[in-house]
């Protein structure tokens, strides 16, 4: 059985340091503050990113640095309690916080994040790139846990599912369900992702993509489990030890 994930912030630095000799993989969670419509936590990417972070440790014996909790969040602006940050303040955040392991000697990084808005993932990209140049021995991967959970549409959720429906409905469902109201709201968003800006009020009048009606627990933990089979063999391949 591999051991427990470690949590960065509940060790010390001795300890830390005794774990570096063993070339350790680190995560690190990255979230957002972000609407979900009516029946979703605003922190429902950090929730996500985080319990997965937790999951995948335990799988690799990985280290669990704290999560960084805002992104980039253009698109859901308008919704309240959403906290988005410009590109260039999220890629120089990421770039220090990436560029201090590399200089303290880790050598393999994955950043995760709960939240997949293409900017968002550009720029912690970015952030990568610039650590790994200043920091040439560091090695990152950098992805989204729902580059894997859309894998699921067409199957598991209609190919439209997206953002606050069914299967993200679902996945906070059995990772947080204290955290999910009983709202279970259906939107079909409009737009066009050739248009540059966020969509406007009649193109998607709430915060949700999909048919959350059909959400459960017992989906939300069979999407769970091919997310952390997928990560799992993603970082046994790009980071291994």
């Amino acid at each position: 059985m591999p051991p427990a994930a470690i949590h960065l912030d509940r060790i010390d630095s001795r300890s830390f340091e005794k774990r570096l000799q063993d070339n350790p993989l680190v995560i690190l969670p990255v979230g957002a503050l972000e609407a979900h419509g009516p029946h979703l936590p605003l922190g429902a990417d950090q929730i996500q990113a985080e319990a997965t972070a937790e999951q995948l440790g335990e799988r690799t014996g990985g280290l669990l640095a704290p999560s960084m909790a805002y992104g980039s969040c253009p698109g859901a602006r308008r919704f309240p309690g959403t906290v988005s940050l410009t590109l260039s303040a999220l890629t120089s955040g990421v770039a220090g916080v990436l560029s201090e392991f590399g200089r303290m000697g880790v050598r393999r990084l994955l950043v995760l994040s709960g939240h997949a808005e293409r900017g968002h993932m550009a720029a912690l990209r970015e952030a990568a790139d610039l650590a790994m140049q200043t920091h040439p021995r560091l090695k990152v991967v950098v992805l989204s846990d729902y580059d894997f959970v859309y894998e699921l549409r067409g199957t598991a959720a209609p190919a439209t599912d997206g953002h606050a429906g069914l299967l993200e409905t679902s996945r906070v469902l059995h990772l947080a369900s204290h955290t999910v109201g009983a709202e279970r709201p259906v939107v079909a968003r409009g737009g066009s992702p050739f248009v540059p800006g966020p969509p406007g009020l009649e193109e998607w009048p709430e915060s949700v993509q999909g048919d959350t009606r059909m959400a459960s627990g017992e989906l939300g933990a069979r999407v769970q489990a091919h997310v952390l089979d997928r990560l799992e063999a993603t970082v046994r391949e790009l980071l291994p030890g």
